[in-house]
């Protein structure tokens, strides 16, 4: 059976891919195999931390609003701050009103 070294596709869809991981240090940048492993993980990794982003977002504003809400009264809490605004049909969102209790901070 013949070789076949498929010429010029080969070497434009390497390219490509090194292009892709041209910042990956050492042999990640270098050789096609680990680069073309590399870049999996990269996409996989990129993947999953867009979700945690958002995760990690709304964490912060949720302590952001308690922790002005519990500065302002003793007894008050981010839960009961959120089933109030429930109850009264006030649909803000944690960043919204997370961006109003740092602004209004010192009123």
């Amino acid at each position: 059976m013949t070789r076949i070294k498929r010429g010029y596709i080969a070497r434009r869809r390497r390219k490509k891919i090194s292009l892709f991981a041209s910042s990956f240090r050492g042999a990640h940048s270098r050789l096609t195999r680990t680069i073309t492993q590399q870049r999996i993980r990269a996409l996989v990794s990129a993947h999953r931390d867009r979700d945690r982003k958002k995760r990690d977002f709304r964490r912060l504003w949720i302590t952001r609003i308690n922790a002005v809400i519990r500065g302002v009264g003793v007894s008050y809490s981010y839960s009961r701050l959120i089933h109030n605004l429930y109850k009264k049909q006030l649909l803000l969102n944690r960043k919204i009103l997370a961006q109003i209790a740092i602004s209004n901070r010192n009123c």
